[in-house]
């Protein structure tokens, strides 16, 4: 709103200083000031009105050390994050950019979700939450919204440079070039690191070209139920989701703004995607988000994030590498979604497949998810969430080094 608002006053009135608000550094410089604030002054009135209507969390007997404690901590602090990521997108982002409007489409619908999941855990007293064939409905449907966007959208581009022989790359800028619409992703530390989508079935014929997007939108689809159950699954104990959220959105804003930017682009010889630095905005109001939000959920949590928070983070992360075209690399830069989600799937699949060939059931970990293992065996909160954010930031610098490691 602010930027259309002082561009008008710039052009019309040449006020002073409303210039400003055309660089993207300073937006979201701004953004990110603004989330912290409404986070860590909202948070603290929130957190009142939820131990006023007694909006308290429900604690399962796990036999982990210092659990039954936090028994009637505040849950549904996700709302915190929700109003840090959305307002300053709000004031600070081009509203008529597509990428924006997704990424408030994405935030609110998951936001919505998890959202009434805790409803009724909280208020319907129902412990199971919103049944997860819903839960799964709903991330579909943002799927389909998100892959039908970025695959038809015509505003969704990327820029192909035009050589001397006619031929076009992503990547090795020259003076002639086009915006295309295009299903080209990149692939971590390969040289010609281009993939099209649209040449996975080019073993079977030009006429099977049409059938990229019944390929695209179903993995489209996986990603953003991977990575957001993943995110739901990491926020087990105090700051741990939170924190290595912070951690993943200051790499994807990074990475939104290179790709956005032509002169750091042609620099680093990657894809240059036009309209996509606007999302450094949203990123970073992200980031100071999940920082402003540790202020009260750091150990120990005066509320948790509850699913309002943990599957909206999931969603974004996931579409933010969709649209720029890092989402193979998520393996990488959500390493710690990953081990989390796989301790989760090995932990049943060997207890099931050991009671039916055993007669009873045998585990691998002491707990899942990886993070309860580690507080069987006496680690404390604190210290796991401390190394499991050194092993984000290990795995952020990692992924940043895609940008040259080729």
């Amino acid at each position: 709103m602010l930027y259309h608002l002082f561009t008008y006053l710039d052009r019309e009135f040449d006020v002073l200083g409303a210039g400003v608000f055309q660089y993207i550094s300073f937006r979201a410089g701004m953004a990110t000031l603004v989330s912290l604030l409404i986070a860590m002054i909202f948070g603290g009135k929130l957190i009142k009105v939820l131990q006023r209507k007694q909006v308290g969390e429900s604690i399962r007997d796990l036999g982990l050390e210092g659990q039954l404690e936090k028994k009637g901590t505040p849950t549904m602090g996700g709302l915190i994050i929700l109003l840090a990521i959305l307002v300053p997108t709000l004031l600070f982002a081009r509203l008529d950019n597509v990428y924006i409007l997704l990424m408030l489409v994405s935030t609110v619908w998951l936001g919505l979700i998890g959202f009434l999941d805790d409803y009724i855990k909280v208020f319907k007293k129902n412990k199971e939450g919103l049944a997860g064939r819903f839960k799964i409905l709903g991330q579909v449907g943002l799927g389909i919204i998100v892959g039908l966007t970025l695959y038809f959208n015509d505003d969704v581009v990327v820029r192909q440079y035009i050589f001397s022989d006619g031929s076009t790359s992503a990547v090795n800028a020259s003076t002639r070039w086009i915006d295309v619409k295009s299903m080209i992703t990149t692939i971590p530390f390969r040289k010609n690191n281009e993939l099209d989508y649209c040449n996975l079935f080019s073993f079977a014929g030009p006429a099977f070209q049409d059938w990229t997007c019944y390929l695209y939108i179903p993995f489209v689809i996986l990603v953003i139920t991977a990575v957001s159950n993943g995110a739901n699954i990491t926020d087990g104990i105090d700051g741990l989701a939170a924190g290595t959220s912070a951690i993943i959105g200051m790499t994807l804003a990074i990475f939104t703004y290179v790709s956005g930017n032509t002169i750091f682009a042609d620099y680093l010889d990657i894809m240059f995607i036009p309209n996509s630095g606007e999302l450094a905005i949203f990123c970073l109001a992200f980031v100071g988000a999940c920082v402003g939000f540790l202020w009260y959920n750091s150990y120990p949590a005066q509320v948790f994030m509850g699913d309002t928070g943990s599957l909206a983070i999931g969603g974004i992360i996931a579409v933010l590498s969709l649209i720029v075209r890092k989402e193979l690399l998520i393996p990488i830069l959500c390493g710690i979604f990953l081990v989390e989600n796989l301790s989760v799937m090995l932990q049943v699949s060997y207890f099931k497949y050991t009671k039916k060939k055993y007669g009873e059931g045998r585990r691998i970990f002491k707990m899942a998810p990886l993070h309860h293992h580690y507080q069987k065996r006496g680690y404390h909160e604190s210290k796991i969430v401390s190394r499991f954010w050194i092993m984000g930031i290990m795995l952020a610098i990692l992924s940043l080094a895609t940008l040259k490691l080729r």
